[in-house]
């Protein structure tokens, strides 16, 4: 089928069109990957979407393709997804959280893509997490810091000019649902933020189609996979392969918002290195790692957060 085709099946009208199933999704993305697809197709296909609302069939049969055309990637054990653009919720206090989950002998590779603003990128240098220039830069990095940022426009290329159009939509399209299911590595457990919490449901679902075993997906602070501490979170998911859903008390009950920023002075490195204290950070860290790490199956995960925070220094 060519992707007009896909585009018609979308597109007949009230009583006539549907969504995709799992296998012709599988296949329209496998075109539009592919280069040859007409670019008006592609641009019809994601906004009849867009203006249908996808389903877990749907995004289920674009991420497999999406891995199918990635290249042979190193074993990891927590991928950790990156794409939320205009973050206006202060720092990226999630790198160190993930850098945390990585002192504690899991291997985490950070995927992603933020548009314009640069805070994910430059906050990596300030965490000292190696921000990778070509896939085959990710094994090395990992073997030396147990965490690397690998760009997606580096990690699959055709994928990132399918999010890149969102400038030529001016909307949003499924291509931001896929990146942030990507898991490159196809690791066993994953993580994920959404900023809509309907994604939430979406994205469980369509993780259990494909058989995922691991994940924990939260509305995050800025839609990232980020906690805030002072208030509930809903975590939504999968462990060992069934649906899994809980609720998580706050931590703490100062009342201040991530878009207050940080306290004065507070960068990424001085909270690590213990130059500057901000206590709301601190709990966004840790409870964030804590949650990352029972994603990975740790039954203790918010003391295990506590004392790998205890000892980052020494370390």
């Amino acid at each position: 089928m060519t992707l007009a085709s896909h585009v018609r099946t979308l597109g007949r009208g009230p009583g006539r069109s549907r969504s995709l199933t799992q296998s012709e999704a599988h296949e329209a993305m496998t075109q539009m990957l592919s280069g040859d697809a007409a670019p008006e197709s592609i641009g019809a296909l994601l906004m009849l979407l867009r203006m249908k609302g996808e389903v877990a069939d749907e995004i289920a049969g674009f991420v497999a393709a999406a891995q199918d055309n990635l290249p042979a990637l190193p074993s990891i054990d927590l991928d950790w997804s990156s794409y939320a653009a205009g973050r206006t919720r202060g720092l990226p206090w999630l790198l160190l959280s993930a850098k945390l989950v990585a002192m504690n002998g899991h291997r985490v590779l950070i995927h992603g893509w933020n548009g314009a603003d640069p805070a994910i990128r430059t906050g990596l240098a300030d965490a000292e997490i190696p921000l990778v220039e070509y896939v085959n830069d990710i094994a090395p990095a990992l073997d030396a810091h147990s965490i690397a940022y690998a760009p997606l426009e580096i990690l699959h290329p055709a994928l990132f000019h399918l999010l890149g159009l969102r400038e030529k939509f001016g909307l949003r399209s499924c291509i931001n649902t896929v990146c942030r299911m990507l898991n490159p590595a196809r690791a066993a457990a994953s993580v994920q933020g959404v900023f809509h919490p309907p994604y939430r449901e979406l994205q469980q679902d369509a993780a259990a189609k494909l058989g995922w075993r691991n994940l924990t997906i939260i509305k995050g602070g800025g839609g990232e996979f980020e906690r805030t501490p002072s208030k509930p979170v809903a975590g939504f998911g999968l462990r060992e392969h069934l649906m899994w859903e809980q609720n998580f008390a706050p931590l703490i009950t100062e009342t201040t918002r991530l878009s207050d920023g940080p306290a004065s002075d507070t960068t990424l490195r001085g909270l690590w290195d213990g130059s500057t204290t901000d206590m709301f950070a601190q709990n966004i860290v840790i409870g964030t790692a804590a949650l990352a790490l029972d994603t990975l199956g740790d039954g203790d995960a918010l003391n295990t957060a506590h004392s790998l925070w205890d000892a980052r220094r020494a370390r």
